[in-house]
């Protein structure tokens, strides 16, 4: 609890006063009584598309317009910012102060470029390193921007597969985790996906000082159509991982795995209704290391997860129709649903697919 209330503390003091001055009261009542804030993108009843914060319990304290729809997120601790990822194909992020200090910045992928939906802030917040497709040569690029000269992209590193989600950094920041789904996508074709028979799925470690492969984990070929999407970061360097099926709807694959560098991919097998109520989609993933436990959604299944992050077995299966972010909390997760509920409270809109802890 205490861990959970300095956290809170720390967001606060780091909004400063003339954020807090601008909260209706009922807002800044809530604020000062929550164990934790989260931000998630959302769209409106109106059709408009933007980035809130809010509390563990669910109350929204402030919210800002977004472009078009946003997917993934990213937070910055050391000058509390988050980046909101455009939608794949979409090509635009958009970085917001949470200290209300600066006017949000909004930055484009370059020309051939477009944004996968998810980033990561190397540990010193310096860097922002974002999941992009080169689409004319069908493969994947980090994107590296400058956070200390308003976002300028200053280079790439190579994601040593095709169609990368999910982007991730190992604690000591030396180390990169890249989720390459292996789905070719072009913009000229939407969203449609152009080689489900020959599909490329792969885990890959990268270098962040140089983008030198360290290693490459391939699915194994029976599991070739199963996409890994995203990575949530255990202690003693283990990696979990979240898939999404393309296969046969009544093939019933592992949806979770964990592995750690240099050693084998380990899958998760959950009983098999749990499994089918999963519906081979796996939306997002996260661990809460104080707790031990692993959560995983499926908006598709309607349902989500929580397993033992030590021995992977499944401590609780839970019904929720959409459920979709998934954040630690203070206790257990913060979990968002497709309808605009969040931890059990409805909201006026409707959440995406993620959910950060930003407090």
């Amino acid at each position: 609890m205490r861990s959970a209330l300095l956290s809170r503390r720390s967001f606060i003091h780091a909004a400063g006063a003339t954020f807090l001055a601008g909260l209706a009261p009922e807002k800044l009542f809530a604020l000062e009584r929550t164990d934790a804030v989260f931000a998630a993108a959302f769209m409106d009843a109106a059709g408009h598309f933007g980035l809130a914060t809010l509390t563990e319990e669910g109350t929204i304290i402030d919210r800002s317009p977004l472009p078009n729809r946003a997917h993934g997120l990213a937070f910055d601790r050391n000058y509390n910012r988050v980046v909101a990822f455009a939608r794949r194909p979409g090509t635009f992020a958009a970085i917001f102060d949470l200290n209300g200090q600066a006017a949000p910045i909004v930055i484009a992928s370059p020309e051939g470029r477009h944004f996968y939906g998810h980033g990561t802030f190397s540990r010193d917040g310096r860097v922002l390193y974002a999941s992009e497709n080169d689409f004319d040569n069908a493969r994947g690029v980090i994107g590296i921007y400058d956070a200390t000269d308003s976002f300028a992209r200053i280079g790439e590193y190579p994601t040593y597969g095709v169609g990368p989600h999910d982007l991730s950094i190992s604690f000591d920041g030396t180390t990169l985790i890249a989720a390459n789904g292996g789905i070719e996508t072009h913009p000229d074709f939407g969203r449609t996906k152009l080689n489900l028979d020959r599909m490329e799925p792969s885990l890959a470690l990268i270098d962040a000082a140089t983008g030198s492969l360290i290693e490459k984990h391939e699915l194994p070929p029976d599991f070739r159509q199963l996409s890994t999407r995203h990575i949530a970061l255990a202690g003693h360097h283990e990696i979990w991982f979240a898939c999404q099926y393309e296969g046969a709807r009544d093939d019933l694959p592992p949806l979770i795995g964990r592995f750690r560098p240099g050693e084998a991919l380990e899958f998760i097998y959950l009983p098999e209704q749990t499994a089918r109520n999963l519906d081979n989609y796996v939306g997002a993933i996260a661990i809460n290391r104080k707790e031990g436990i692993v959560a995983a959604t499926s908006p598709r299944g309607g349902s989500y997860v929580v397993l033992d992050a030590v021995s992977g077995t499944l401590v609780q299966e839970v019904k929720l129709a959409g459920a979709s972010g998934v954040a630690a909390g203070p206790r257990g997760f913060g979990i968002s649903t497709e309808g605009g509920l969040f931890n059990g409270r409805q909201s006026p809109v409707n959440w995406d697919q993620h959910v950060v802890r930003v407090g």
